[in-house]
């Protein structure tokens, strides 16, 4: 992997109008023509991605999309994805036209602001129109950041890169971490990986991967082997790891072949942390323990993928978890973005680990999740749990233990 991957990356998505210069806007920023640029009214249809270097911020996506006023029953699909993209980018700008700040725009604004988004107004078309005085009032008072700008001129494109760098994170502050605050330097960390029909190949899975450049990040030192050679690494060790970290589909059998002492998780428990609000999702896990034949679950994964003989969650999760239950469940599977607005008739949400998604898609899950009163975890919670391992596997996280303990009273 050459390039910092697409989830970890500052999204950032251009809302507005049709027509009002979203298109030309990007293809300003990144100073390349990705989107296609017409007079015509709804040019743009699905959301169009460019991962890009913008410097002194870094890696970023810019998500261009369809105009919020699109109509028509194709119109409404179209407005529906642009609502999609609002959920889950890091920074939002609302690109206004010569039209000038109306309600449209109003309820960007509204909707970006309930999301907790950083936004920026930005005032196009500076050509053909220009900001007027109440408008950049209504925004102060607001505390809303406006920049002016014609982007087909590339005028002003400079001043807002620097509105862009003051509305993104600082790039110093203190992020998730995977694995670095549970280890020290000089400890070893045993990673179990299986190699499976699930396994890219020539390749390992993305939360693999970061788990390991964490590692090396910490000064710590890593072993990685397959489930078959871990009770035969662990016998030629002369001083026991700091940590062994699996796969969750072997968490049963790493868990009876760890030695008590020697501390265990998984790659996905792991991953809670790293992309959602971990108590949340123990507490979610807890909520297994309530399912009963007849339960409709949500199993929502965050990437699309040809489904494979012995899927992981279409097909192992579903069997453990009904197992569990002891009945049929009603298994609803959503990939990719396909995640409902109406969250009501499921007893469980089970959110895969979200390697290739952002922190913030994970966390507008959880809270959509939260405000309907649906329980919600996420992959390595749920097996663990089916599995009979769970207090070994958050033996790492303790107040996660407590709040799993929590959600199986209900409390």
């Amino acid at each position: 992997m050459l390039e910092a991957p697409k989830a970890l990356r500052l999204h950032i998505g251009l809302f507005g109008r049709r027509n009002s210069g979203k298109s030309t806007l990007m293809n300003a920023l990144i100073g390349q023509s990705i989107s296609i640029v017409s007079d015509q009214p709804g040019t743009t249809t699905d959301p169009v991605e460019k991962a890009f270097e913008l410097a002194p911020i870094g890696p970023v996506v810019f998500i261009d999309t369809a105009g919020f006023d699109d109509q028509g029953a194709l119109g409404e699909l179209r407005v529906k994805k642009t609502r999609d993209v609002l959920e889950r980018v890091d920074i939002g700008l609302v690109v206004v036209g010569e039209q000038g700040l109306g309600g449209f725009e109003l309820a960007l604004i509204a909707a970006l602001r309930e999301a907790q988004t950083p936004l920026l107004v930005v005032f196009n078309k500076g050509d053909l129109a220009s900001p007027t005085p109440d408008q950049l009032a209504q925004l102060e008072r607001d505390a809303i950041d406006a920049v002016a700008i014609c982007a087909v001129h590339a005028s002003g494109i400079d001043r807002l890169k620097e509105a862009l760098f003051r509305l993104a994170p600082d790039a110093g502050s203190e992020a998730p971490r995977l694995v670095g605050d549970l280890i020290g330097p000089g400890d070893l960390v045993v990673l179990v990986v299986p190699i499976d029909l699930g396994a890219p190949k020539g390749r390992l899975i993305l939360a693999q991967v970061q788990t390991l450049r964490d590692i090396l990040d910490s000064d710590a030192v890593s072993l990685m082997v397959k489930e078959s050679e871990l009770a035969t690494a662990l016998s030629q060790m002369t001083a026991k790891p700091a940590l062994v970290i699996c796969d969750s589909q072997v968490v049963l059998k790493v868990a009876a072949e760890t030695p008590p002492g020697i501390r265990m998780t998984t790659f996905s428990i792991l991953m809670a942390r790293f992309k959602g609000e971990m108590l949340g999702l123990a507490a979610g896990a807890g909520a297994i323990s309530r399912l009963k034949p007849g339960d409709r679950v949500l199993i929502a994964e965050a990437c699309s993928h040809h489904p494979l003989a012995d899927d992981i969650g279409r097909v192992k999760l579903p069997r453990w978890l009904q197992q569990y239950a002891g009945g049929a469940l009603d298994i609803d599977v959503r990939s990719g973005n396909d995640f409902p607005e109406d969250l009501a008739p499921y007893a469980l949400i089970v959110q895969c680990g979200g390697c290739t998604v952002t922190r913030k898609q994970i966390l507008v899950h959880q809270y959509r999740a939260a405000r309907q009163g649906v329980p919600m975890t996420n992959y390595g919670m749920a097996i663990s749990v089916s599995q009979g391992v769970i207090e070994r596997a958050l033996e790492c996280f303790p107040a996660a233990w407590n709040a799993y303990r929590q959600g199986v009273t209900g409390g």
